[in-house]
């Protein structure tokens, strides 16, 4: 049972880091036409969406990946007490 939460809590983790890579990169602009970058899109727009229902963005800032990190430090922190 915690092999499997190990697990869980690495792909939490890196899910995080990659979501911090995407934020990064969609403030240089000519990145954002990357390949890399759209790659990217598609995994978090679809993770991000309900909190941008919840908080649009404000006069072209989006926050909610702010509420996307903070679901996933909750996630990590639940995972980590399992262990």
């Amino acid at each position: 049972m915690s092999s499997i939460i190990t697990i869980l809590l690495t792909l939490v983790q890196g899910y995080t880091f990659l979501m911090f890579i995407w934020v990064v990169l969609s403030w240089i602009p000519d990145l954002r036409f990357s390949g890399f970058y759209r790659f990217l899109d598609r995994i978090f727009i679809p993770f991000l969406e309900p909190f941008r229902r919840i908080i649009p963005p404000i006069n072209g800032i989006d926050i909610s990946p702010i509420l996307g990190f903070f679901v996933l430090q909750l996630i990590t922190t639940l995972l980590g007490r399992l262990l």
